[in-house]
């Protein structure tokens, strides 16, 4: 039998478990990426120095490899040339359109608001001119951000209508088409939703708790599964989930959707027709259920019937270290800390002597702490008293 060739855009530190996991299912690995000095390299059958968002040389490679299947994990432009390859090859992914509605934050939210799936007040913009005329004609906060960008970058909360320009220039920045979202501020509390649509059937695989940095960038600096909200929010959540994910038109793919419980209910943040990032796909689903979702999206990128049981119910967590401007001087008491019990992985991001910046997007964080135990509750603990022994040094 001939071995399936997977493509797999990216080769970075969050396409190793997609490629490594591959190869352990005995696929053929074809990964690209614009750094050729990628982790995922190595790990590769064959690699080609070809950008996750180059859609016109990646069909072309994709063609003369004759390939079987095609995924990206945990970034969202990449899934415009997953589509694209998809459709031209008739492989087994989303369509093109269906990608445009889930990385453009504008489209969804009209797909979305079209469908009646709840999702709070929005406006998109292309002018400062626009910006300030409705900025200006809505009473309470708002959330500004670039309708085509990730990871936090770019987002921003208006309360003070008199640094209007100066925001607007911020969130502008990271806009790849210059447009930009004005969303309504919600409170609450911030969940993801994790799951895999197979032959258009949404199937629910963990509900993640969320904390973030709060205003005005609202970094996420922590994850932990299963959900400890009640049972009846918890429904909420994912009615309008799969809601929003059929509305999208996503039919063949894992998705992610953040979500805020308002006192008017669920409302969609924003969602992605991928894996979860930030750790929670990759170590805290399988440490939380025992469900491999990266092993997963692969069978279901070259056609294979995906195994989606659960095989136990644990806790688990993620906590990213708080950091502040300066040289990262000294950092005491990991290897102690790695020995505490329920501790999986403690991993830094920046190395001694690095200028360490204010937390503004994901990018800045500094490391993070990954635990696993019997709740939830417990694994977020064992993550923040393993914190609390470390000392980071910065000056």
């Amino acid at each position: 039998m001939n071995q399936k060739k997977l493509m797999i855009l990216g080769a970075s530190k969050l396409q190793l478990p997609a490629i490594v996991k591959a190869k352990e299912k005995g696929l053929y690995v074809i990964a690209l990426d614009m750094n050729k000095n990628s982790v995922g390299v190595d790990y590769a059958d064959e690699f080609y120095e070809i950008s996750t968002i180059d859609v016109e040389n990646i069909m072309r490679k994709a063609e003369d490899l004759n390939i079987d299947g095609i995924m990206t994990l945990a970034t969202d432009m990449p899934m415009r040339a997953v589509a694209t390859v998809g459709e031209r090859l008739g492989l087994n992914t989303i369509n093109y359109e269906t990608a445009i509605r889930a990385t453009d934050k504008a489209k969804m939210r009209e797909q979305l608001s079209y469908y009646d799936v709840p999702i709070p007040f929005f406006s998109s913009v292309r002018t400062y001119e626009d910006f300030k005329r409705v900025v200006n004609s809505f009473q309470g906060d708002l959330i500004i951000k670039p309708a085509d960008s990730s990871g936090s970058r770019g987002i921003h909360l208006l309360k003070d209508r008199n640094e209007l320009e100066k925001i607007y220039k911020y969130s502008k920045k990271f806009s790849r088409s210059g447009e930009i979202i004005i969303e309504e501020y919600m409170k609450g509390p911030e969940v993801s939703v994790e799951t895999i649509t197979i032959n258009g059937e949404t199937y629910v695989i963990a509900i993640t708790d969320k904390i973030t940095s709060g205003p005005p960038y609202f970094v996420e600096m922590g994850h932990s599964i299963q959900s400890l909200l009640p049972d009846d929010i918890k429904k909420n959540i994912k009615e309008v989930a799969k809601a929003a994910i059929s509305a999208i038109g996503i039919d063949n793919s894992p998705a992610h959707t953040e979500i805020i419980i308002t006192n008017q209910g669920a409302k969609i943040v924003e969602l992605g027709a991928r894996l979860g990032g930030d750790n929670i796909t990759t170590s805290l689903v399988p440490l939380a259920t025992g469900i491999d979702m990266v092993g997963a999206c692969i069978d279901l990128a070259i056609g294979n019937k995906p195994d989606i049981n659960q095989k136990f119910n644990k806790g688990s967590a993620i906590r990213y270290f708080n950091s502040h401007e300066g040289i990262l001087s000294k950092i005491d008491g990991i290897e102690k800390a790695k020995n505490n019990v329920g501790i999986i992985e403690i991993s830094l991001l920046k190395q001694i002597g690095d200028r360490i910046h204010n937390i503004r997007s994901s990018t800045d964080r500094i490391g993070y702490i990954i635990a696993q135990s019997e709740s939830a509750q417990k694994a977020i603990d064992i993550c923040q008293k393993t914190i609390n022994e470390i000392k980071i040094i910065i000056k």
